[in-house]
């Protein structure tokens, strides 16, 4: 099994896990503040990640030439920007429909990894990631309790512009994280990973942490003051961000991403087992299609 498929399944369980301990922090912090928790306490775990790495492996730091500077900032930025925006999505009264649609971008990085670095994809993984992105929509909506009419109406709502926005900041975060590893020289692909980890985090910090200093002062010791919760997101963060990183250098983005939905089965088929919820068919065919794209994907994609 090549590595990069355990690895993603780990980082979207972690990803799940981070969501979830961050939207119980809604009302305690403001956006930008809620925002920060995912790199508040992740920066120094992400020094000492790179060092231990460094270390096993008995290597050195890869140099940090322009390229990577590039997009390391561009994806830091594009990274703050999903996570506010996928918060704010919080405060809408038809929020679900938002954030169904920001599971679009699987489709976003195919196409941005194409355009930015030259990622190809052979014709049975685009069939298999527009199978997935499809699945996903359909269980997204199942579960918020939503129809395909639904999302069509609600079409040009500003929740849907904002989960369709967030959906296109977090593929580009993907593919400009993806790019900034590539262009640090080495084989050593955890190396490389753990580099653009640290040095992103460590950045994302600093920025956000400015901004709250000069445009919401107060809300830093409210960081402080929720260390417990803040810290708890920061933790699973940086380990969902170890492991996204990791498989992003490793394989094309857009497989890795496709991969990483299998979480979203992985939370319905636990419902049903442990909770005895009860599924509606949309749930069900959308979860038949992101398995079936992952199939796809794995097994018969070539090139």
């Amino acid at each position: 099994m090549p590595l990069w498929i355990p690895i993603t399944i780990a980082a979207a369980f972690f990803q799940n896990l981070r969501s979830a301990l961050q939207k119980h922090l809604k009302g305690q912090l403001s956006d930008v503040g809620a925002t920060t928790t995912r790199f508040f306490y992740a920066w120094p775990l992400a020094i000492l990640y790179l060092v231990g790495i460094l270390e096993y492996s008995e290597a050195s730091l890869p140099g940090l030439n322009t390229e990577f500077w590039i997009f390391l900032i561009l994806g830091s930025l594009s990274q703050i920007f999903f996570t506010f925006l996928l918060i704010w999505l919080f405060s809408f009264r038809n929020f679900a429909v938002g954030n169904t649609f920001s599971k679009t971008e699987t489709a976003q990085i195919a196409l941005l990894g194409f355009i930015l670095l030259g990622d190809r994809l052979s014709l049975t993984a685009i069939v298999a990631i527009i199978l997935s992105v499809f699945g996903v929509l359909m269980l997204s909506a199942g579960k918020a309790g939503l129809s395909f009419s639904n999302l069509l109406r609600d079409i040009t709502e500003k929740s849907t512009l904002l989960g369709l926005a967030s959906g296109f900041f977090l593929g580009a975060s993907v593919v400009l994280f993806r790019g900034a590893s590539l262009a640090l020289e080495g084989e050593n692909n955890f190396v490389k990973a753990a580099t653009s980890v640290a040095f992103s985090t460590t950045l994302q910090t600093l920025l956000l942490c400015l901004y709250l200093r000069f445009r919401e002062p107060g809300e830093i010791s409210k960081l402080f003051r929720h260390w417990k919760k803040a810290g708890m997101v920061s933790l699973v963060s940086i380990l969902g961000s170890i492991g996204w990183f990791t498989a992003f250098t490793i394989e094309n983005a857009s497989y890795v991403r496709t991969l990483g939905q299998v979480e979203l089965v992985f939370s319905l088929v636990f419902s049903i087992l442990v909770f005895r919820e009860k599924v509606t068919r949309l749930e069900i065919g959308g979860m038949v299609f992101i398995i079936g794209g992952i199939v796809l994907l794995l097994f018969f994609r070539s090139g």
